[in-house]
């Protein structure tokens, strides 16, 4: 069920909560069938999730039990942008997180803030069950955050696909974490997270995780034509890759 859980190779989305949609237009269904057919490289090589060794390291540094990630891979966070967002949180101690898409990174992110002197971490989902089952998952190695389970939305900004109906966030966010929504509802969906990157403060950080996809390398391009106040560059540890965005000072 959540990130907890052995998972399959495409995430869930039939069941998604929306509101004000009207349907996948053509163009859609034509983006979604076209860019499904030439990225399943990239989904084969996802389903490795890291190896046991990289889990213990990681694991070991945070303090956290070897059985608290016990399955990754899939449509989930790997050992390579885990690993990544607890060295950013633990050398860099941003004081506000957001993170789109709840899930394994949410209870590494936790445990990293917690131990980098702690801070205000808000994430979104789109599936209750989902909020419900890692708040549980945190509370069982002593953590908090403050998990949110909202409906997904047409995307604004001219973005194709759904994005998150988050409501106020905090004008001043030093790291934003980008897993969600899944490409099934459209390739370029997690595209429409630059609308928030003006809340990015000076010197913050966003991440946007299976950055090696098709799908994510164009919203890539466009991000960095738009946002040339941010310096984007794509990290290949991992099997997904990542991409850092950190704003100018």
């Amino acid at each position: 069920m959540t990130s907890r859980e052995t998972t399959g190779l495409l995430p869930r989305s039939a069941e998604d909560r929306v509101v004000g949609a009207e349907g996948r237009s053509l163009s859609d269904w034509a983006a979604l069938l076209g860019f499904g057919a030439i990225q399943w490289p990239w989904l084969l090589m996802s389903l490795r999730g890291g190896t046991r060794a990289e889990k213990r390291a990681l694991l070991d540094r945070l303090g956290l039990p070897h059985d608290a990630l016990p399955n990754l891979g899939s449509w989930k966070a790997d050992t390579g942008l885990l690993t990544l967002v607890a060295d950013h949180i633990l050398a860099e101690k941003p004081r506000t997180i957001v993170e789109f898409g709840t899930g394994a990174s949410t209870l590494i992110v936790a445990q990293a803030l917690k131990l980098a002197g702690g801070g205000d971490f808000l994430s979104f989902e789109q599936h209750p069950e989902f909020v419900q089952a890692t708040r549980e998952w945190l509370h069982a190695h002593g953590l908090e955050a403050d998990l949110r389970a909202v409906p997904l939305r047409p995307s604004p900004g001219g973005w194709p696909g759904l994005w998150y109906d988050h409501g106020d966030l905090p004008e001043r966010i030093e790291f934003m974490l980008i897993d969600g929504p899944p490409w099934t509802i459209h390739p370029f969906t997690r595209g429409a997270a630059a609308t928030l990157f003006d809340r990015i403060a000076p010197g913050g950080v966003v991440m946007l995780d299976d950055a090696a996809r098709p799908g994510e390398r164009v919203v890539a391009r466009r991000w960095r034509k738009e946002w040339p106040d941010f310096d984007f560059r794509l990290l290949k540890s991992g099997t997904k890759g990542t991409l850092v965005g950190r704003r100018k000072r």
